[in-house]
């Protein structure tokens, strides 16, 4: 006689995906600690006598080229924030400037309204 004891068999996610999360991804997103590198370098471009890319890099650790990397992709447009940067006596100084979004993030609103 057979075995009364039934088999139950894995069955395969149709399409090989994933199930649907409670939550959306952009909500599951932390704040920004108050200790990171990031914050570090918002708060030293939102001095009003900003920061050299040498600052940056003592205050980082970073190489130059990330510095510069972090200015564009983080702060203008990520972040949508105004950078400005001024040469004065041989050195460029950055600080964000207040109120006035970037050019980047303002072109990508105007496309999107398009």
């Amino acid at each position: 006689m057979p075995s009364s004891k039934t088999i139950k068999t894995a069955k395969a996610r149709p399409g090989g995906k994933r199930p649907a999360t409670k939550t959306p991804k952009a909500a599951r997103v932390s704040p920004p600690r108050a200790t990171s590198k990031q914050a570090t370098v918002i708060a030293l471009l939102n001095q009003p006598e900003g920061a050299t890319i040498a600052t940056i890099m003592k205050a980082t650790g970073w190489q130059p080229h990330s510095v510069r990397g972090f200015f564009a992709a983080v702060v203008r447009k990520k972040l949508g924030l105004m950078l400005e940067s001024e040469k004065t006596e041989g050195v460029r100084v950055y600080r964000i400037i207040a109120g006035k979004p970037s050019k980047s993030k303002a072109d990508n609103a105007d496309r999107q309204a398009a």
